[in-house]
């Protein structure tokens, strides 16, 4: 199923590190990694579009795992 989330990203200095996004309702969904570098930048808000994966478990383990399809900057103005 997918899903749309807005929040800002995160790196998260857990384990070899991982990927955050942190929704404007305080939930945190891991990054799956592969994700566009683009979209990988700490403090960046953004619009993902995406897919939570329930039969990836990571060593970070901050969250559900999403998979992220398309995504755009939110401008934070």
């Amino acid at each position: 199923m997918s899903i749309t989330l807005t929040g800002t990203i995160q790196r998260r200095d857990i384990g070899p590190g991982a990927w955050a996004l942190v929704t404007e309702e305080g939930v945190t969904y891991e990054i799956l990694k592969g994700a566009d570098k683009d979209l990988l930048k700490a403090g960046q808000k953004a619009k993902v579009k995406g897919q939570v994966r329930e039969d990836i478990m990571t060593t970070a383990m901050i969250g559900p795992v999403l998979e992220v399809k398309s995504f755009e900057v939110v401008n934070s103005d």
